[in-house]
């Protein structure tokens, strides 16, 4: 058995194909979905994403606000320019790439967003109603991969999911979202981390693996049960003379070995990645029509 790669560059096209079509629907009503994007400091990661992020929005029809902001701007400042966002009726979401610098508090400044535009779903209102199963802005990273599992055709409903790792960007919400009573949901989930006892013996009993560990080879062939779908969330970067930079990119799960027994499986780049961004696009969109439907 070979997997059938989950191709994150694929569905990730075909929703914003969707997302386009629904902000030109929305344009043609007089609400623009607007993003804001706040950058401080000049990581240069950070600053690649932003650049993606803008040139999505723009490709789907969504009115962008670049704010670039130098790595001295004091907190104050930072607050009282998402505080003209939140009153700003063009914007519909508003994002600020982490990581801030250090004299920023970072939990400050999410809780400074209106929860209803906050489109990256970090605010504890968006995460709160995320837990009791209310309407909220799902965090990007794990709806991207509800969305590859559900596009795929990988049954959720009575699924047994392991997923590996507990941050609070992917391995808490993704097990939240997993058992909620919905259409994408009613999975039973276990989530391993570094102090799981016998890590193995749980994702052998896994008919879907999450893997979000930060570290390379963490999910090897002889984890995993004949069939199983794996997503591969992590990016790590192991050294490789034989490429220009040095190094290439591989993920949390030993991705030529497993593939020879999984069912399904994302590449690393190509499969969780192009999905955030998207899902980000999706969360702004739909920030707009709440407007719209309130009108």
């Amino acid at each position: 058995m070979t997997a059938q790669i989950i191709d994150g560059k694929q569905i990730a096209s075909q929703m914003r194909e969707e997302i386009k079509t629904k902000a030109a629907e929305l344009t043609e009503k007089g609400v623009q979905p607007g993003l804001a994007v706040i950058l401080v400091g000049e990581d240069p990661a950070s600053q690649s994403y932003v650049r993606a992020k803008e040139k999505a929005c723009e490709n789907c029809g969504i009115y962008s606000s670049d704010n670039r902001l130098s790595a001295d701007t004091t907190e104050e400042e930072l607050l009282a320019l998402i505080d003209n966002f939140n009153k700003d009726p063009k914007i519909h979401g508003i994002l600020v790439q982490l990581p801030l610098p250090k004299h920023i508090d970072e939990g400050k400044v999410l809780l400074a967003i209106d929860p209803n535009k906050d489109v990256d779903g970090f605010h504890p209102v968006n995460v709160g109603k995320m837990v009791v199963g209310e309407k909220a802005f799902l965090p990007c990273t794990p709806h991207g991969i509800i969305q590859l599992l559900v596009r795929s055709g990988v049954q959720l409903e009575g699924a047994e999911v392991v997923v590996v790792g507990r941050s609070n960007i992917v391995g808490k919400p993704i097990a939240n979202m997993l058992i909620q009573k919905s259409d994408t949901g009613n999975a039973t989930v276990t989530v391993c981390h570094t102090r799981t006892k016998n890590m193995a013996d749980h994702i052998k009993r896994a008919d879907i693996v999450i893997a979000a560990a930060g570290g390379p080879n963490t999910v090897t062939a002889d984890m995993v049960k004949e069939g199983a779908a794996i997503i591969d969330v992590g990016v790590n970067r192991v050294p490789d003379d034989t490429k220009k930079k040095g190094y290439r990119l591989v993920g949390d799960v030993d991705f030529e070995c497993v593939k020879e027994k999984a069912g399904f499986i994302t590449p690393v780049p190509g499969g969780v990645g192009p999905m955030t961004i998207t899902m980000l696009l999706y969360n702004t969109v739909e920030s707009a029509q709440r407007v719209a439907d309130a009108k």
